[in-house]
């Protein structure tokens, strides 16, 4: 990279330039935020001849992102091979110059419209008085002139102007065609140095993200690409299936995956644009056909379920390199793959460095070979008592919600299928998450937290079903209560794994009998889904956040 370029441009340069569409604000600038008073006050240091300060510009071939059109004027696409000066420091001066010399209209979203065709010259002010003003009120008539009308306006239009002001309407003018742009060029840089310079100098503002670069680097008009656009259509394609919640992270790192075999953040910046834009449709097909598989295969309706969404990364893989659902061993080494790493933590930390080394595993499993791992997985039902404390945010206690799930629950009362909401899951108090031994009464009987608070004393129900019908009253009654109502109710509570109502306790309300048959109701599911490894039984399982604090969680039984 050169050393930036320090440089100086009249109005008449500048504007021609963003008119021609060489300087362009890039979509990574924030919005367009000034008010009509302080681009007044912009205008009035430049008739006074202050300084401004400098804008700095990023000179680039590379064709970005970028808003196209400020106000209501359609800024063009340069033509190719030309150059483009995008603007990483003074946005909010260069678009309020722009919209005021040009008289634009500058819709907010808001709604609110500012026409900045109505800012003033006030010809009876004093150079120590405020020149430019929005407020004409009280102001004579023939003492105002419009910015727009002084440097745009015929010599007819400006002669009518009484004649002790044509002076001043000289010098106006001539000041500011003749005022010099302060600009430090930025050239030969990549654009994770641009956007790096961006930042610093914006050192109020948030930074960057990664996807707001990536979205600038690979915006290509002519192949109709826009990154932005493209990931909300995705999120659109996902709604029906309640896999709304992918993050643009994830994609990113699924592309990167894909292309590379890597996802770390140095190596997505460096994907090749024309690659990136050419394996998008086949990237997001892999992508909705590995959360079909998670969906209907493994039964996980809602992506607020799925312990990690970087699971995502390795299942679109493996479906970007095989369109059909796997059959047979490949089938249940990918079972084996999802629940080694959902329970063992195995995305808590680290996930980049993880992810490239899984992919070698996905690899075994494309060409018919089990992986071998390098952690073991307890799945014993002492293991889950021993780390089963509730928190939603929890790996392995997703994990074991997707177990759950997969089960199909039952409402206790009705014997429907239980609606399993994303919107409900966001928060710590799920609706959908219930104390099948109510809080309040395991409280009374001396319970410590730990074992109230458990994954095994956790059913999915309904909202309705959790706070009116069952409410704080032990299971002995509320169950009494449900057996009148639901003449299937030995069959609705299966589908909650709780296998039988008689050895589990719930009739005389023994909590240590219902917590030890539920784990082995549990562990026998999670064996279901495991391929023994030589590994688990050499090392004991151990949790990557096992160390998490307790969630104090809302009690939603009361």
């Amino acid at each position: 990279m050169k050393l930036p370029e320090p440089l100086s441009q009249t109005y008449s340069t500048l504007l021609s330039e963003i008119e021609n569409g060489q300087v362009k604000i890039p979509q990574f600038q924030r919005d367009f935020v000034w008010d009509l008073p302080k681009s007044a006050n912009l205008l009035d240091s430049i008739f006074k001849g202050y300084p401004i300060g400098t804008f700095i510009f990023w000179r680039t071939n590379e064709r970005l992102r970028s808003i196209r059109d400020i106000g209501n004027f359609k800024i063009p696409e340069p033509k190719d091979g030309v150059y483009v000066n995008f603007v990483l420091d003074g946005q909010q001066r260069i678009t309020s110059l722009f919209a005021a010399l040009k008289g634009l209209k500058i819709h907010r979203e808001s709604g609110k419209e500012d026409d900045y065709s109505e800012i003033y010259i006030d010809l009876n002010a004093n150079e120590d008085e405020q020149i430019v003003i929005i407020d004409i009120t009280d102001k004579p008539e023939e003492a105002l002139i419009k910015v727009t009308d002084l440097l745009n306006g015929t010599i007819k239009k400006l002669a009518k102007y009484d004649e002790k002001y044509h002076e001043k309407l000289d010098q106006y003018k001539n000041t500011i065609q003749s005022y010099n742009f302060s600009i430090v060029l930025l050239k030969d840089a990549s654009i994770d140095i641009a956007t790096e310079v961006f930042t610093r100098i914006n050192v109020g503002g948030k930074p960057l993200t990664l996807f707001e670069i990536m979205v600038a680097k690979t915006y290509d008009l002519n192949k109709s690409f826009d990154l932005s656009e493209k990931y909300k259509q995705l999120l659109r394609d996902l709604l029906p299936h309640n896999y709304e919640t992918i993050s643009d992270a994830t994609v990113l790192q699924t592309v990167s995956i894909i292309l590379e075999k890597d996802c770390t953040r140095k190596q997505i910046l460096k994907l090749d644009k024309n690659r990136f834009i050419d394996e998008w449709e086949n990237t997001t097909s892999a992508i909705k056909s590995a959360i079909e598989f998670f969906k209907f295969t493994y039964r996980i309706p809602v992506s607020q379920l799925l312990p990690y969404n970087a699971l995502i990364i390795p299942f679109a893989y493996f479906f970007y390199h095989h369109k059909d659902n796997p059959t047979g061993d490949k089938n249940l080494f990918l079972q084996d793959f999802f629940w080694r790493c959902s329970l063992s933590g195995r995305y808590s930390s680290s996930v980049e460095s993880k992810l490239a080394q899984d992919i070698k595993k996905i690899d075994n499993i494309l060409s018919g070979q089990l992986p071998t791992y390098e952690w073991a997985v307890s799945i014993d039902a002492e293991f889950i008592k021993n780390n089963g404390w509730f928190s939603a945010g929890r790996s392995f206690i997703k994990a074991i919600l997707c177990i759950y799930a997969y089960q199909q629950p039952k409402s206790f009362s009705t014997n429907a299928l239980v609606n399993i909401s994303n919107y409900w899951l966001k928060q710590a108090n799920s609706k959908n998450y219930h104390h099948f031994f109510p809080k309040a009464f395991l409280n009374k009987q001396g319970e410590d937290w730990f074992h109230i608070n458990h994954i095994l004393n956790i059913t999915i129900v309904d909202d309705f079903l959790n706070k009116r019908e069952i409410g704080a009253k032990p299971p002995s009654r509320y169950m009494t209560d449900f057996n009148g109502k639901n003449s299937s109710l030995r069959e609705t509570m299966k589908s909650h794994l709780i296998n039988d109502l008689d050895s589990f306790g719930i009739w005389n309300d023994d909590y240590d009998k219902f917590f030890d048959a539920r784990a082995f109701a549990v562990s026998d599911e999670i064996n279901k889904r495991i391929i023994p490894s030589n590994i688990d039984k050499q090392q004991p399982g151990v949790l990557a956040d096992e160390f998490e604090e307790l969630d104090n969680v809302e009690d939603t039984d009361e």
